[in-house]
């Protein structure tokens, strides 16, 4: 019966989303308390997963394979692994705290939680499946969710950041799907399963061409500059939820489609561009620090920041080693949390304030000193300070990719400099001084301390004790490193 639990997590979401289809739109706390009750089912069924999961074994586990659509080769095949069992746990986790972070939602509940839980599905089915048409349908039920979620409950120009998303992800998608055929055709083997496919006797121009189909595809979600434009925009008129899970799961679905699809199925194409995603990852990380830098809006220098962590995740992926991929699964981890921290005090904010500008809000540690300490704490957790969990993934990655990219590793170091000198100067600039207004900004209350106190011990009991998540990342990277090097990757 284990074996179901990845079909478990992955469809309860879209059980209680038909739940919910059916219940009458006034019952709007029934409603909330239903989504409720099935993202915590998740969280519950992911914790128990961890407990039950096999640290020791390199490989997949509760494994479910099933015919699915035989005509072509696809299979309905689900898994988990040390890549993979993470970042469901920061899935569910997200997915629970956003659903209590939304609590105060009134227009249109129904919907808004309806598509809370579609979204669920999505993205913590990419994380199980082995089968590329599997990845692929849950890859893109999860562009429509959070569509409507920004265009119907973002903010002032939220059509307009809706569409951008979703042109700029989908024409990503396609040339995914592309890729994807190109392998399928080229190898004769009438099967999409991932781990098949990565053993077809395909030329190297075929691996070379699909590798780089794909590239664009995940780039885009990731997302690396220069692909990255939509992503301040939707995170700036989206609602303080859907940027958390924008933020802590979405683009943790490019990077790991990296890791998944680029290392353990494609590396045999991905060799040649490892130099181009070191480099891309680094102009990533100063070219979002600078951006975060000038920002005025707190929450687009939050999503500028994140453009930044995620350059680090990619140059660890394209170091090959297993120092700097225990990182970059790590740091995708961490991010997560972290991020989805920050957008949730900076909701918190708003909601007090009304603005977002940097220069209206000041001294929030005189009216609101509970919100402007934990403010510090996840800024100073943002960019790696030790004993919290941002250290933790940025330190190996480093060392993992100095010995391959010195001079851009070098240049990486530098960015955590920008990403504290940035950081400490909003914190400078909203938390310290005078108010800016006469206004009295109320503190936390006990609901949002509830939803951002997992988050917050999380941050530092895995910055002050990383072992029970390397534990889970180290068998599967050190499974994907061997296979490169059996192969002459190094």
């Amino acid at each position: 019966m284990i074996n179901w639990l990845p079909t478990a997590l992955t469809f309860i979401p879209l059980l209680f989303t038909a739940i919910i289809i059916f219940m009458p739109k006034e019952k709007d706390l029934w409603i909330k308390i239903v989504a409720l009750i099935g993202t915590g089912l998740v969280l519950i069924g992911a914790i128990y997963m961890y407990t039950v999961f096999d640290f020791s074994n390199p490989g997949f586990q509760m494994v479910k394979k099933l015919p699915w659509i035989e005509a072509i080769g696809a299979e309905y095949n689900m898994a988990v692994d040390g890549i993979s069992l993470p970042m469901v746990l920061v899935t569910a986790l997200l997915s629970f705290i956003c659903v209590v972070a939304s609590w105060k939602t009134t227009y249109r509940v129904k919907e808004y939680m309806g598509f809370m839980l579609f979204l669920e599905v999505g993205m913590i089915g990419v994380f199980f499946a082995l089968d590329f048409i599997l990845f692929y349908v849950f890859w893109e039920i999860v562009l429509v969710p959070m569509y409507f979620l920004i265009a119907i409950w973002g903010g002032p120009r939220k059509e307009y950041a809706a569409i951008k998303f979703f042109l700029y992800t989908f024409v990503g998608s396609i040339f995914l799907l592309l890729g994807i055929l190109g392998l399928y055709f080229y190898s004769g083997l009438s099967t999409f399963d991932m781990m098949k496919l990565a053993e077809a006797p395909v030329p190297a121009f075929v691996w070379r061409m699909s590798f780089l189909a794909m590239f664009l595809g995940f780039a885009v979600k990731v997302p690396i500059v220069p692909f990255h434009t939509w992503l301040p925009d939707a995170h700036v008129e989206a609602p303080t939820a859907v940027s958390v899970l924008l933020a802590g799961v979405l683009l943790k679905m490019g990077t790991y489609a990296f890791v998944r699809i680029g290392l353990q199925v494609m590396y045999e194409g991905m060799k040649p561009y490892l130099w181009l995603i070191a480099l891309l990852g680094v102009i990533s990380i100063v070219y979002g620090a600078l951006c975060a830098m000038v920002q005025q809006d707190l929450k687009k220098l939050v999503a500028y920041s994140s453009i930044s962590h995620m350059g680090y995740v990619m140059l660890g992926i394209a170091s090959l080693q297993v120092l700097g991929l225990n990182g970059a699964v790590f740091q995708m981890f961490s991010h997560g949390i972290i991020t989805g921290m920050l957008f949730l005090v900076v909701g918190i904010i708003y909601e007090r304030a009304h603005t977002r500008e940097i220069d209206k809000i000041g001294g929030i540690f005189i009216n609101m000193g509970v919100i402007g300490g934990i403010w510090v704490f996840i800024s100073l957790a943002s960019f790696g300070l030790p004993s919290l969990s941002g250290f933790i993934g940025e330190f190996l990655i480093l060392a993992g990719s100095f010995p391959d990219y010195r001079v851009l590793t070098s240049i990486a170091a530098l960015g955590i400099i920008l990403t504290a000198g940035y950081l400490l100067w909003t914190i400078q600039r909203i938390c310290l001084g005078k108010p800016k207004t006469d206004e009295v900004w109320a503190d936390a209350t006990p609901r949002e301390l509830a939803y951002m106190a997992p988050l917050l011990i999380l941050i530092l009991l895995v910055g002050i004790y990383p072992a029970p998540v390397l534990k889970m990342i180290e068998p599967s990277t050190n499974a994907i490193v061997a296979k490169i090097a059996n192969i002459g990757g190094q």
